[in-house]
């Protein structure tokens, strides 16, 4: 522990020795850096990432900074474990990673919930998530009843990274008072589990592409 403090501050004195300008140069090196690996790094996920097909229903928020956004909720936003296979007891802020298939409709829906990435053959997919909530009642609209009373039965929130989509300013309303079931979100995910919003379609027609860049 002593080492490593001592190690620290001997670089805080080489930084102190720097010119002010060379480090402001310096931080912004780091920063660019670190945003050119996250925007690769998507890029490879829309590139690259088995897509998915998944119900949503959105509301709009408004960002004043990029235009219009809309916020995503999806049918596997909220799960019943009691109806899924592999883990149970998931706690707020636990890692999740939920496998789904193609339903007859060819949209996604779940089947399992590990706590650890299981294998997944295809046309099954492993979506990453992080547990939200959970509970014994639903806070989603549509068909999930609370199971207060069922044993085993657990209801858990799960945040994929694509509850968020931005488009063009005056434009996110009209997606939000857009009925449900003609909604559809396109989403990569990458062998991770990682997942991306790639395209947005309304009534199986595309409304917005996803850019690598």
């Amino acid at each position: 522990m002593m080492a490593r403090t001592a190690e620290i501050l001997s670089l805080d004195r080489l930084a102190a020795r720097l010119p002010a300008g060379l480090r402001y140069a310096l931080c912004f090196l780091l920063l660019g850096g670190f945003l050119a690996v996250m925007i690769v790094q998507r890029a490879l996920i829309l590139r690259d990432g088995a897509e998915v097909r998944l119900n949503l229903v959105p509301v709009d928020p408004r960002d004043l900074f990029r235009g219009d956004y809309v916020i995503l909720t999806y049918d596997i936003s909220e799960l019943r474990l009691d109806r899924l296979t592999g883990d149970k007891g998931f706690r707020r802020g636990e890692a999740i990673y939920v496998t789904l298939r193609p339903g007859a409709d060819g949209r996604a829906i779940a089947t399992a919930a590990h706590r650890r990435r299981p294998e997944a053959a295809a046309p099954s997919v492993v979506v990453r998530g992080q547990v939200g909530y959970s509970g014994t009642h639903a806070r989603l609209p549509g068909d999930r009843e609370a199971c207060a009373n069922l044993p085993g039965c657990t209801i858990v929130g799960v945040d994929y990274g694509i509850e968020s989509y931005f488009v063009p300013e005056g434009q996110g309303r009209a997606i939000e008072m857009t009925e449900k079931s003609r909604l559809e979100v396109v989403a990569a995910v990458s062998g991770g589990g990682e997942a991306a919003i790639k395209r947005l379609l309304v009534d199986g027609k595309m409304l917005y592409s996803e850019p690598l860049y």
